[in-house]
């Protein structure tokens, strides 16, 4: 059976371990940004993620195997010149390596775009390292577009 629902305790070890998955991708494109070996929450960290109603992470199981999740916040804007809104940020989004093309990672955007209309989110946000070309495309085939464009000018 298929279903998304929010993290708990006994989804941090498979959690993790698509955590790792992610920091491959992101060093293999980026050694000189993203360590080969290392963790970018500490277990309690993400237990505090996975309880706090501000940054919900949902993940997608199937028969009793996580292969998916989608970390998520909710922010507030509005000051100066911006509009007061609620934004859902997506933090990070993996389907498991051995169930990519399965619309995964599609089932779950849809689940997280349901979460932002309940809470009455203005948009959905989310960053996209220009290293990673395959999760730019996918994020394009839903609809999503470049709000702003960050540049950097590595010195060495």
């Amino acid at each position: 059976m298929n279903r998304i629902r929010k993290a708990e305790q006994r989804d941090l070890e498979a959690v993790n371990g698509l955590l790792r998955q992610v920091l491959a991708v992101h060093h293999k494109g980026r050694p000189d940004l993203f360590r080969e070996v290392g963790k970018k929450y500490t277990d309690a960290q993400l237990l505090a993620l996975f309880d706090d109603p501000q940054t919900p992470v949902f993940v997608y199981e199937r028969d009793g195997e996580v292969l998916g999740y989608a970390f998520c916040a909710l922010r507030q804007q509005g000051s100066g010149s911006l509009q007061e809104l609620t934004t859902l940020y997506v933090d990070d989004l993996c389907v498991h390596e051995k169930a990519r093309g399965e619309h995964i990672g599609s089932a779950l955007f849809e689940y997280v775009k349901a979460f932002a209309r309940e809470k009455g989110c203005h948009n959905i946000t989310l960053h996209v390292w220009e290293c990673n070309p395959a999760a730019r495309t996918f994020y394009e085939s839903l609809g999503l577009k470049p709000q702003y464009t960050s540049m950097e000018m590595v010195l060495k």
